[in-house]
Order: structure tokens, then sequence, then C-alpha cells
């Protein structure tokens, strides 16, 4: 049975498949919705998707049977986590920027390029994974979490047993209060580029101690992401465009050429400048500029929400956190700077928020799918499994579209809208001084340094304003004594140790998103 399972993928559009893809996706849209809405955070419903595959896998019914399948099981979860991320962080927050703005009239329109952007969000990180930018041998932890978890469920014994001790510990641990995602990231990432993360999140936490300045109130994070993100740029240009110089076990490594790469990274500049040419006529923007600022915006909202994408995907895929609010801080800012009007403002924070969730995800869901799939080696069957995720994606952030459309107005009228839209309104109320492109400009300095420093593997720069822009030192300490951990272990153990400390980090992530999906439901009920 199981070897058959591995000659052909199972179809998102088999009847029984696609209705529970649908359904799990209208929960998740449902679930991401109510979560941004009251809490202000989106909780990865991934595992949650995979459980429930599971379960009705074993109702005795035979029409459900088919669900013991894991890649089944990988479908459903790719489904409900899409459309978590996409109805909560990709719809969602950019509608609710023109609704406090006062500019109704702006909220479909603001939804439509917004739900562009996400679909393209999702299309191209699946034309990117397994490249040199995004290789499926990336860490991406919620991924490797999901398939660990579903792997457990299948095949039981050794595994099950560490990934049940891993998330017993995640969930003990959560209770606790200590961030046990960023402890078992640290496992299984990068450790420069986790030691930088966890340095950045201690630095913002501790900064009036430290330093007499609550980074809180600076823009030196804002300005160390700019530089680190340019170079970033860069140095995926100069990996893409490389003519020589690539050894064979490099390219053995990735299944994308440069060759798609590039293609697929043009052509999704390409897609962000006519959705961004589309928003602003389907807006009327078109109407309160000068063809110059006019067309100005358009190549800044495309070449800003590029960028952002890049920016939360490398994040994402290194250390399981991606600061999308705070990089479309970011883009509103440089905005502000460069002069356009209050409402281009509004609708470029919203695009730019509406992309890099969604690809994040995608990254997450494809990793998982990657695993499942023995790592690459049936390339057939890999390359027909992250077809199907693509199309149960696709179906997800469809079913998103239509439920925000049928419950954006209700939310609305109780005037719930998710809390980081009125940082964004404020911010564009308030403006911005001269002295804050001199701050942004000095901090960009030392980001691109050690961006370049690190090189374009380790991401030092990326993850190190990463941690300096989120409010978190718990994670900071968390993520550094997981690093301390794992060196020790790997001292005494050898590499031989890996698989195990694989299966537990999976274990605490597991832990970690349950303990905060279910306590996240039951504040809700309260």
């Amino acid at each position: 049975m199981k070897n058959e399972e591995q000659k052909k993928h199972p179809k998102v559009i088999e009847p029984g498949t696609l209705v529970l893809t649908i359904v799990t996706a209208a929960l998740g849209a449902a679930i991401g919705m109510q979560l941004i809405l009251t809490l202000g955070i989106t909780a990865n419903t991934a595992i949650i998707g995979a459980l429930l595959a599971m379960i009705i896998a074993r109702i005795p019914v035979t029409l459900f049977r088919k669900f013991r399948s894991i890649h089944r099981q990988n479908i459903i979860q790719t489904s409900i986590s899409s459309a978590t991320f996409g109805a909560a962080n990709s719809l969602l927050i950019p509608i609710g920027i023109p609704f406090i703005f006062g500019k109704p009239e702006l909220i479909l329109p603001m939804l439509i390029g917004a739900a562009l952007a996400m679909f393209v969000d999702g299309f191209l990180l699946y034309k990117l994974f397994d490249s040199k930018i995004f290789p499926a041998s990336g860490t991406w932890p919620d991924g490797r979490a999901t398939a660990e978890s579903i792997l457990a469920g299948d095949q039981g014994g050794k595994r099950a047993g560490l990934l049940g001790v891993g998330i017993a510990g995640g969930v003990v641990g959560s209770i606790l209060g200590i961030p046990m995602s960023a402890f078992g990231v640290a496992f299984i990432g990068n450790m420069w580029a986790l030691a930088m993360f966890g340095i950045g999140l201690l630095i913002k936490g501790y900064s009036t101690t430290l330093f007499g300045v609550d980074l809180k109130d600076s823009y030196i994070p804002h300005g160390l992401m700019i530089g680190a993100g340019l170079v970033a740029l860069i140095q995926v240009s100069l990996v893409i465009f490389k003519k020589n110089g690539n050894s064979s076990s490099d390219q053995a490594a990735v299944t994308k050429s440069e060759k798609d790469t590039s293609r697929t990274l043009v052509q999704g500049l390409i897609l962000y400048v006519i959705i961004a040419v589309i928003l602003a006529v389907v807006s009327g923007l078109i109407t309160h500029m000068s063809m110059g600022m006019f067309i100005g915006f358009i190549v800044f909202a495309a070449f800003a929400a590029y960028l952002h994408e890049l920016i939360v995907g490398i994040s994402a895929m290194h250390s399981g956190w991606f600061p999308a609010f705070a990089v479309a801080l970011i883009t509103l800012i440089i905005g502000l700077l460069i002069g356009f009007p209050p409402v281009a403002l509004a609708l470029l924070v919203g695009f730019s928020a509406a992309t890099g969730p969604a690809f994040a995800d995608m990254g997450y869901d494809l990793k998982a799918g990657y695993i499942l799939r023995g790592n690459g080696k049936d390339q057939a069957f890999e390359q027909e499994g992250r077809r199907q995720q693509l199309i149960a994606a696709m179906i997800a952030f469809a079913v998103a579209v239509v439920v925000v459309l049928l419950t954006y107005k209700s939310y609305f009228a109780q005037n719930l809208v998710p809390p980081v839209d009125k940082v964004y309104v404020a911010t564009i109320e308030a403006g911005v001084s001269g002295n804050v492109a001199t701050e942004l400009f000095l901090w960009a300095i030392p980001g691109a340094l050690l961006q370049l420093l690190g090189g374009s593997k380790r991401q030092l720069g990326i993850l190190f304003a990463t941690g300096m822009l989120l409010t978190y030192p718990e994670a900071g300490w968390a993520v550094l004594a997981g690093l301390l951990i794992r060196a020790a272990v790997l001292k005494w153990k050898g590499t031989s140790s890996e698989s195990s400390m694989s299966i537990l980090a999976a274990g605490f992530i597991a832990g970690d998103a349950l303990y905060s999906f279910f306590s996240s439901v039951f504040s809700l009920k309260k």
C-alpha cells in the first residue's frame, strides 16, 4: 500500500479530499481572522490540520480510510495553514487600513490588490522552492515540525516517542512562559544566523538597561533592516546571475537552476508592477497625483513588496519568525520620506503587508511535503507533490477571499480591526521628520556591513535586524540556551545525535504551536 502511494501522489481534486480541503480552509480562515482581530497574532494551524486528518482517518468508515495517507494529510495541513495566514495577514490587515483611515470606498480596491498579491506570493515561493535562495534543505522550522508530527502518527516507534517527549516539553515549557519554538529552532537552524537573531532579541529587550535608550521608540532597528535587506537583494542577484565558479555539488544540491530562478524573480517583479497599477487605477489613486509621482509610486510599491517578500522569506526559512508587520512599517516610513500623499501611503502599506506571510507559509508547507515525500529521492513524485500542494494552497486562498468578503463588514461594524492597522494609520497621520531619514541612513550602514560579513548563506544582518524589530527578550534567551545545549550535545555525541535533536526540536515547536492555538481559542471564548 505504502509503495503504491509512493508511485502515485493523491490528487486534491479527488471528491473527498477536495471537500475536506475546502472545509478546513474555511475553518482556517475563520480562526485566523478571529485571532488577528482579538489578539493581534496568527497561530500556525498546520499541525491542527494534520491532526484533524489523522482523526478523520481513524473513523471506521471506508470513505475516511484514505486519509491515513500522509500525503493527503499534508494536503489538508497545506490548506488550513494557507487559509489562516492568507485571510488574516494577507487580506484582513490590508483592508483594515483604509477603514481606520476613513476611506471605506478603498476597502474593495485594497482587497483586490491584496488578494492578487497573496496568490502571486504563494506561486512565487512554489517556483523558488529548492533554489539557491530558498533551498529545500533549508531549516523552515514549522514545516519540519509538521512533517515530524505526521510521520510520528504514521510510523509510531522511537520517532513517535521522541516527538511525544518534545511535544510534552513544548506544552509544559509554553505554560511556564518559555518560548519553546525559539528554543526548538536552535536545534535545527543555522547556528550563526540564530546566534545573531538571539543577540538582536536581547539587545532590543534590554536596550534601556544596557544603553539608556529604549529601542522601541527608535528607528535604529528599521535602519538595520533597510541596510541588511538591500545587501541581501544584491546577494540574491549575485547568486542567481553568477555565471562561473559553481561547483557540481552546488548544482546537485538544488533542483532549480539559476536560469529558472532569475526568470521567476523577474516575472515576480513584473507581476507586482502589474498589481500595483491595478490597485492604483481601481482605487482612483491616479487622480490624486501627478504622472511623475504616480509612476514613482508604482515603481516603489512593486519594489518594496518584492523586497518585503524576500526578507520575510529569508527570516522564516532560517528562524521560523518573520517580521512582516515591521518590514511593512519600514516601507511606510520610506514612503512618508519620499512624500507620497496620505491615501497613497495607506494603499502602499496595505500592499506591502499583503506580501510575505503567504510566501513564508508556502515555504513551511513545501518543506513539510519535501520531508514526507522522502527528501527529494524520487524527483517525479516530489514535483507532483509540490504541484498538489500548490493547488491546495490556491484553493485555500480563494476560500479565504470569500470568507473575508462575506464577514469583514460585520467585524468593521463592531470596530474590530487588526491592532497593527492602528499603528500604520497613526504613523501616516503623525508623519516623520528629517531626523528619521538621517537615523535610518546611519544605521543602514552597520546592517549592510553585517549582512555582507555573513554572506548569503548565514544571513547575519537580516536575522540580527529581525531580532531587533521584535520585542521578545525571553525568546532571545531561549535561542541562545538552545544553541549552547546543541553545541554541547554535538561535542559529546557527535553528528549521530542530529536526527534525534531534530525530532525533539520539531516536538518543541509543535507543542508550542498547539499550546498557542488552544490557549488563544480558550481566551477568545472567555
